[in-house]
């Protein structure tokens, strides 16, 4: 038995999280506005995670760990929590520096290489 398919498109649940784009240094007026962006976002998608792409803010300093304790402040009050993309390794530094932890996308799991990353071979060495 077939059935006709309904007219439109078809109806999606996806669970995919909101993203917001971070770019050049933010302001300290700025960071209100980001901070309602992200419960505005959380609050209108079903994923409980906004994703932050914090890859154009430039080098880190302790106005964007400022930036990002208040987003991540914003996002558990409405419900949710942030989740950085692509993060300089500075700026994860200086995370772990004052103790703030934040999820990050791809990054690679512990005693797992990087992709691409080949291990060199001595000439002589069995074979395994």
């Amino acid at each position: 038995m077939s059935y006709p398919s309904p007219p439109g498109l078809p109806i999606v649940d996806a669970m995919t999280p909101a993203v917001l784009v971070l770019a050049g240094p933010v302001t300290r007026d700025e960071v209100a506005g980001l901070c309602d962006d992200v419960r505005a976002r959380l609050e209108a998608g079903r994923a409980g995670v906004v994703v932050c792409d914090v890859g154009g803010l430039g080098s880190p300093g302790l106005g964007t760990v400022d930036l990002l304790a208040r987003l991540q402040l914003a996002a558990r009050r409405a419900g949710g929590r942030i989740r950085l993309r692509d993060p300089d390794p500075a700026l994860h530094a200086l995370l772990d520096l004052v103790g703030l932890r934040f999820e990050v996308e791809r990054e690679p799991e512990q005693r797992e290489p990087a992709l691409g990353v080949e291990e060199a071979v001595e000439p002589g060495d069995p074979a395994v």
